[in-house]
């Protein structure tokens, strides 16, 4: 039977009991002294069906998450930029039995709206023993949403994430001796597994930011393009030491990826393409194949092609930018009316709400309404149904940007878009048509934060006399990008 996660690093334990698990800029920890922590830690989760963790970059986040997955506790994954409203609902669907941060993430947590009294893993730990878990064991709840809108609860089990470790032991090459850097806050999943997944390997997790954990010997660095531009930016390196990057999020343009390889010259560049309720889909490394600029493949791509020659609604010379390569061993897709199906031993169980699980893979298959088409196993991305955009590896979600904007009295008419940025990958822009009640764009930019989240805030308010729009009535979104110019500014609000 397939080890679960809490096993395999309880093995790596045995073996390793006096190597470092993980380093932050206060403190180290050996796998003993962690196992240790997690035992007491697991002890006194007992008892419960859930935790809501609150991580951070600390040593403490990682032990209570190990506890709980070691226990069968399943983790709710919160997030820091959960609005009050969000926290709200997010707990009051998932009922844990505690809520766990750090001391210093308490003040945040009440910002949140919390009004219960948060604990800490110190206060958790106990003598006694723990629950085991089992292959069917919920392991993680995390919200999909992004950062705006009602909440969408993930629920992946116990046998879905031992799949994909062991995706990861087959594709990416980390082992004892190894130093992985996960620079990113781990209420970032993409982090979060990247720490976890060292950990079951043996190699060290090092929390630090990424140009000091780059500077004292990683060989890995999970990333997104954000953080691996400021490692570009930098002016530091370059690192020989580093054997392969592990990017999610918004897929690096080819003059990113020679950036950082002058950073990294010894460094496979590997981006994956998955989603919380798919988990990894597909793979490339390198800077990608030739094709991949200017050159459409063969096949099901032109079957997606519109009447304005685009594909999906990309230019044939943009098209490669969203190659999101080979399809994982043991992951099948399929294209329905446009639609990217998924199906594997990875997929989640389905969204957690009040009534239960729901809207679960129907024959194994599943979708989260990216667009796409499929040569043999590449597969190419054109955008999501939602329109959804990805913000330095956050989702911001427009139609709740246009709500926001709309409710601001003098406001007609409203459009989010993302548009292009070097840093951030994807920034959201607004077009709004006013009549003389609106206030001016700095101040609805001021309205928007005291409602939105950071990263749904655009970074510019255009206002327009009329949005373009289509023959069918429905807004021009491409012209509308062309009004504003196509891009974010380069130094903008951070998320």
């Amino acid at each position: 039977m397939t080890e679960l996660l809490a096993q395999r690093i309880a093995r790596q334990v045995l073996a390793r009991s006096a190597a470092r698990a993980v380093r932050t800029a206060d403190e180290c920890i050996d796998y003993s002294g962690f196992w240790a922590r997690v035992s007491r830690v697991g002890a006194g989760l007992a008892g419960m069906r859930r935790v809501a963790v609150l991580p951070t970059s600390d040593i403490d986040s990682l032990v209570t998450v190990v506890a709980a997955m070691r226990a069968g506790v399943c983790v709710v994954l919160l997030h820091r930029h959960l609005s009050p409203d969000q926290l709200r609902r997010v707990l009051t669907v998932t009922r844990p039995g505690a809520v766990v941060a750090v001391a210093a993430q308490h003040r945040r947590l009440r910002r949140m709206g919390f009004d219960g009294v948060p604990r800490t893993a110190a206060e958790l730990e106990c003598a006694g023993s723990a629950g085991d878990a089992r292959p069917g064991s919920e392991l993680l709840m995390g919200v999909t949403s992004g950062t705006t809108g009602e909440p969408k609860l993930f629920v992946r089990d116990q046998a879905s994430w031992a799949a994909t470790l062991d995706r990861s032991d087959r594709t990416f090459d980390i082992g004892p001796g190894d130093t992985v850097a996960v620079p990113g806050v781990l209420d970032h999943t993409h982090f979060l597994y990247g720490a976890l997944h060292a950990l079951t390997r043996g190699a060290t997790v090092d929390l630090r930011p990424a140009v000091d954990a780059l500077a004292h010997g990683a060989t890995h660095l999970y990333s997104v393009p954000t953080l691996a531009w400021d490692v570009v930016r930098s002016a530091s390196g370059p690192y020989p030491h580093v054997r392969e990057v592990l990017s999610s999020a918004a897929r690096w343009p080819r003059s990113g990826r020679a950036a950082l390889r002058e950073v990294l010259p010894n460094a496979a560049l590997t981006h994956f393409y998955g989603a919380s309720e798919l988990s990894f889909v597909s793979f490339d490394r390198g800077f990608g194949r030739a094709d991949e600029h200017g050159t459409s493949g063969a096949g099901s791509d032109h079957a997606a092609r519109g009447a304005d020659g685009t594909v999906g609604g990309v230019s044939d010379g943009a098209a490669g930018d969203y190659s999101v390569g080979e399809l994982f061993d043991g992951v099948e897709a399929e294209i329905r009316d446009g639609r990217v199906f998924v199906r594997s031993d990875m997929v989640f169980c389905g969204y957690l709400t009040e009534t239960g699980v729901v809207d679960g893979p129907v024959d194994g298959w599943v979708s989260v309404g990216d667009r796409g088409a499929l040569d043999g196993r590449r597969l190419r991305l054109f955008g999501r149904d939602s329109e959804m955009l990805i913000r330095g590896g956050l989702n911001v979600e427009p139609a709740a940007v246009e709500a926001a904007l709309t409710a601001i009295p003098g406001i007609t008419e409203a459009v989010c878009l993302g548009v292009a940025d070097d840093r951030w990958g994807q920034v959201p822009v607004a077009a709004v048509v006013v009549d003389g009640r609106a206030p001016d764009p700095a101040e609805i930019r001021r309205q928007l934060r005291a409602v939105l989240p950071g990263p749904s805030v655009p970074v510019r308010v255009q206002v327009l006399d009329t949005l373009p729009r289509t023959p069918r009535g429905k807004v021009d979104r491409p012209a509308v990008i062309a009004v504003l110019g196509g891009s974010g500014r380069s130094n903008h609000d951070s998320p």
